[in-house]
């Protein structure tokens, strides 16, 4: 493993969000989390990323949840994708791609990803509909604004799709355990001091 830090602190202040997010990709007790987005099942799902992608992970957010929960959800996937970038660095050594597929109890989700720098998400992903209940309620639609935001400033390929299930919940957490893991499996780093892995000498 790489001996240089790989983390990174990140600050989004408009006029609907308030967001900070610190991440460390080197995490060595398994990933402390602390997420607080005043979304309970948004907190739930991204708490995921950092729980199964092994990362240090705080996230802490306030925003116009009053109005609506797009902006928190789409800011917060914005600022971590920044923080993501900027602990990842130059991706030297990296293995660079992963795919995995996670199940949870019916659903079955299927993920592959690229650290390529060039971001694009196919999302195939359709839900039942319904949102999850909670204090406010989670609109499903909302996760793929999140991988949006979040693979468009860390500069990622994603490709997310449902390959069955039927209970919302289940999809929702699937997705994000299984791109956690993916992500875990892309930036670990192979060969210490290794070149970046692309023809091009650049990720």
């Amino acid at each position: 493993m790489s001996t240089a830090p790989r983390s990174a602190t990140r600050r989004r202040v408009t006029k609907e969000t308030e967001i900070e997010i610190s991440i460390d990709l080197d995490a060595t007790a398994g990933g402390v989390v602390q997420v607080d987005t005043k979304l309970p099942f948004f907190d739930h799902m991204v708490s995921q990323l950092g729980r199964h992608g092994g990362f240090d992970l705080t996230v802490r957010a306030t925003g116009d949840i009053e109005i609506d929960s797009h902006h928190t959800v789409e800011d917060t996937g914005i600022l971590l994708g920044e923080a993501f970038a900027e602990a990842l660095g130059d991706k030297a050594g990296v293995r660079r791609f992963a795919s995995n597929r996670v199940p949870l109890d019916e659903a079955l989700i299927d993920v592959a990803l690229d650290l390529s720098g060039r971001p694009y998400l196919h999302y195939e992903i359709d839900p039942p509909g319904q949102k999850i209940l909670g204090d406010p309620p989670f609109d499903p639609q909302l996760a793929e604004e999140f991988w949006r935001a979040f693979i468009t400033s860390a500069g990622i390929t994603l490709h997310l799709e449902l390959v069955r299930g039927r209970n919302t919940h289940h999809i929702i957490e699937a997705s994000f355990k299984g791109v956690a893991r993916s992500l875990r499996d892309a930036v670990k780093v192979e060969v210490e001091g290794g070149v970046v892995p692309s023809t091009k000498g650049t990720l």
